[in-house]
């Protein structure tokens, strides 16, 4: 063994250490390991920083645009509403649906790009669902890297060893070829992450500490007002039908503040001028706050029936309107007036529906108590309206809603978003375009298209993860230029190849997947399929079960945050620690190994 190789080992055994340690930042550490491989002089200087330029760390920064684009678009918030339809706020359903939907899509793209279009998703679903992300995300990543066992594209590793044995002269591996046995292991690990890993995974904070905004649920229940949200439907015959929310006097007879229409599945604020002469037609749902006494009355009088506003419809109307809190100044002209005096809709475009005295929510009627220095209120409107009241004297904002901030910015252009990601998706799909550059195009497509500014654009580069995947990427270079990684397989190789086909293959998965947790997943395959191909030629055995074990191997990237690009790209929105991936990663690993011992062999005959 020489310096070189020894420098190697010690290197990456302190890596893993400080990884393991968890003391230094991940991005540090990976710095650091560059710094050194620099100093060194293992590898040249252009090679230690080759990674800032490698093509999965670029299209990795394209893919973070893209999925910024779904996000200021409001992409990312509608595929979460639907998922939180289906899934409700079960995190074992949520995980029943999301584990197949991105293994699915990672079986015809990259798993990196699956993986970073879904995160806002997943993020989104989190915030609506009050489910900490961590108990999604890395599940997430996990079904990518599965997904891609399951046809000859869905990774890189499979088409290194259809490859290699085309170039040996023996047919190369189908499309489907791989399903059988990666069709299996996504349901073991569906199974293992709903029943077992969901419990191992940390339940971390979901406040993002530069946003900690409340929602609208728990301005609600500070208010007091959680029970006074109602649907109001308007059937055939009332006499609401062609009269306009004024003229009705709802909020004069009954106290029922309208605040919304639903018209043919469109939420229109009524808070807007526009609408304040909108005639009320049949069929309409009315969006109210009031009491269940009023509501009954009301009902009673105008042939009207109510429901509870489900949680559903509530995630939808944050697209155009919200609430936020404010404090009457003492010098607001509000002061010592009711609130129907003071004629908020009128002048602010916005309706009071909470009020609080003395850190205490008013329940009771509140229309005709006179407003006082220091009173809080909660109001309801457009966007537009809530935005301009920073400019108003009557009032201090105290809070801003979460919604208000995840609010998408350039919804209008959510067609063109959709329009720009499918094509992303078909291009790369379908090898008519190299992923990199479909990638690259479509992040620059965003920009044009106004789904996302530069600013915004650049904001949303995930540096930690860029850094990380960046500065590691040299050490896989070390290892295969010095010959620490054909010493491993060497070893590996004479140790356990005279034990029996079953033997050699379980050396080969367990080599390819240990290394794997350490250096690209594709290289690993390039480096260990030949001596593969080699060592089941030399004993007289059929190459393809050790062909597919390499490839299945190198995509149970488990067990480490640098194991795999999904894996770090999750590693900050998730807060996961070294020892997080670990603990979860480890049993599936040995799950993986186990059944495609068993099933490879019944697929493809040793002999």
């Amino acid at each position: 063994m020489t310096t070189e190789i020894m420098s190697i080992f010690a290197l990456l055994a302190v890596t893993v250490g400080l990884f393991i340690w968890d003391r230094i930042r991940m991005d540090i550490v990976a710095l650091m390991v560059a710094l050194t491989l620099a100093l060194s002089g293992l590898i040249t200087p252009a090679e230690v920083f080759s990674g800032f330029g490698a093509p999965v760390v670029v299209m990795i920064a394209g893919l973070f645009i893209v999925g910024e684009g779904l996000f200021r678009t409001g992409i990312a918030a509608s595929a979460g509403q639907w998922l939180l339809r289906v899934g409700g706020d079960s995190e074992v359903r949520l995980l029943l649906f999301l584990i197949p939907v991105i293994a699915l899509l990672s079986a015809f793209m990259s798993s990196t790009g699956a993986v970073a279009l879904l995160i806002p998703v997943v993020l989104g679903i989190s915030r609506k669902s009050g489910m900490s992300p961590s108990k999604l995300l890395m599940p997430l990543a996990f079904a990518s890297l599965v997904g891609g066992m399951l046809t000859l594209i869905g990774t890189p590793p499979n088409i290194v060893v259809s490859t290699q044995m085309q170039k040996a002269g023996f047919e190369p591996f189908g499309f489907f070829d791989f399903t059988p046995v990666g069709l299996v292991i996504l349901i073991v690990t569906i199974i293992y992450l709903v029943v077992v890993g969901r419990r191992l995974l940390p339940n971390r904070d979901i406040r993002n500490p530069d946003h900690p905004h409340p929602h609208f649920h728990e301005f609600a229940e500070r208010y007091g007002i959680d029970d006074q949200l109602h649907l109001l439907s308007v059937e055939e015959g009332s006499a609401l039908i062609g009269q306009t929310v004024s003229s009705a006097g709802l909020r004069t007879h009954f106290e029922v503040t309208v605040f919304a229409i639903k018209r043919k599945g469109r939420l229109t604020s009524m808070l807007l001028p526009v609408t304040i002469t909108t005639g009320i037609q049949k069929n309409d749902v009315l969006m109210v706050f009031a009491t269940a006494e009023n509501i009954a009355q009301l009902n009673a009088e105008y042939n009207t029936k109510s429901r509870k506003i489900p949680k559903g419809t509530i995630a939808r109307m944050h697209s155009e309107f919200g609430v936020t809190e404010v404090m009457l100044r003492r010098s607001s002209s509000l002061m010592d007036k009711t609130i129907k005096e003071g004629r908020f809709r009128e002048k602010f475009g916005l309706s009071v529906i909470g009020l609080r005295r003395d850190d205490a929510p008013l329940i009771t009627d509140f229309d005709g108590t006179p407003l006082k220095f220091a009173d809080s209120l909660l109001l309801i409107g457009g966007w537009q309206f809530i935005e301009q009241l920073t400019e108003k004297r009557d009032f201090v904002v105290v809070e801003t809603p979460a919604e208000m901030v995840e609010a998408p910015s350039h919804g209008s252009r959510a067609p063109h978003a959709i329009l720009i990601m499918l094509m992303m998706l078909v291009t790369m799909s379908t090898g008519l375009l190299p992923s990199l550059t479909a990638v690259i195009a479509a992040a620059l497509a965003m920009v044009i298209a106004g789904c996302v500014t530069m600013e915004e654009a650049y904001k949303s580069l995930n540096g930690p993860s860029l850094i990380l995947i960046a500065c590691m990427l040299p050490l896989a270079i070390a290892m295969e230029k010095t010959g620490a990684a054909t010493l491993i397989v060497d070893q590996l190789i004479n140790s356990f190849g005279g034990s029996g086909p079953m033997a050699l293959g379980a050396a080969l998965f367990i080599f390819t997947s240990v290394f794997s947790q350490f250096m690209s997943n594709t290289a690993t395959t390039v480096l260990v399929a030949p001596i593969a191909l080699t060592a089941a030629q030399s004993m007289g055995l059929n190459p393809e079960p050790y062909m597919m074990m390499v490839a299945l191997a190198a995509s149970t990237a488990f067990a480490t945050p640098i194991a795999s690009p999904v894996n770090t790209l999750i590693l900050t929105p998730g807060k996961y620690t070294f020892m997080d991936f670990v603990k979860v990663g480890v049993p599936l690993q040995l799950l993986a190994m186990l059944i495609s011992l068993l099933l490879i062999p019944l697929v493809f005959p040793f002999s």
